[in-house]
């Protein structure tokens, strides 16, 4: 996992359970129940992604068991009542599916999920066939890189590329993924720049930026 910006590729799981439209309930409980998931995906015809089942579309069956909804009720969710009476992925599944292409960044999975409330993104080729799934702690597997591989890139990618002749050699210590920069250098310009890339660099928890301009010392 060397190198940023990491893209889902690095970090999906490619052995992923779903379910056909036809599949009813009880399976699907039995399914998520076995593979320990929150939601399933819907697939259709050659593993074409249609829906998601997820925890959500399943529960409204037990809320609304034992009750008769008011009008408000009726009113206001008709989607979930709707549900509470579904038997097949094809009637519980919400659709379309919210879903993210392989090559997309962790940054951009992680916004997805954020902004529509979803755990697992299945996640799917350009004809929507799908090729694996994406959840929240796939997307933390970048902080389990090792300190030494994040100073190394931020060596590399950032630190000879913006200061390639520092007026005193800058040293880079990465302590639990907390960045530590030092040294003087001759453009003090590029310092607040600097700091923004390594905190970009993908599994660096914190930066501590103390760079200082060469330039401070005349005078």
């Amino acid at each position: 996992m060397e190198g940023s910006p990491h893209r889902v590729s690095d970090v999906m799981t490619h052995a992923v359970v779903a379910v056909g439209r036809k599949a009813l309930f009880k399976d699907i409980v039995e399914r998520m129940e076995e593979w320990k998931v929150s939601a399933l995906p819907v697939l259709e015809g050659d593993g074409r992604v249609i829906g998601v089942v997820s925890e959500a579309d399943l529960l409204p069956k037990e809320e609304f068991r034992d009750s008769d909804p008011d009008r408000f009720t009726r009113l206001r969710r008709p989607t979930d009542l709707a549900k509470a009476g579904a038997v097949s992925a094809e009637e519980l599944m919400s659709t379309p599916a919210v879903t993210v292409h392989s090559d997309a960044t962790l940054a951009e999975a992680a916004r997805v999920m954020a902004l529509r409330h979803v755990k697992r993104l299945p996640v799917v080729n350009a004809e929507d066939i799908l090729e694996g799934v994406v959840s929240r702690g796939d997307l933390l597997k970048v902080f389990l890189r090792p300190d030494n591989d994040l100073s190394d890139e931020i060596r590399r990618d950032i630190v000879d590329i913006l200061f390639p002749a520092p007026i005193e050699p800058v040293h880079i210590i990465v302590s639990d993924g907390v960045a530590t920069l030092t040294g003087r250098v001759g453009d003090a310009a590029r310092i607040p720049l600097a700091a923004r890339l390594v905190q970009a660099v993908e599994g660096v928890v914190g930066v501590d930026c103390r760079l200082t301009d060469a330039g401070s010392d005349a005078g």
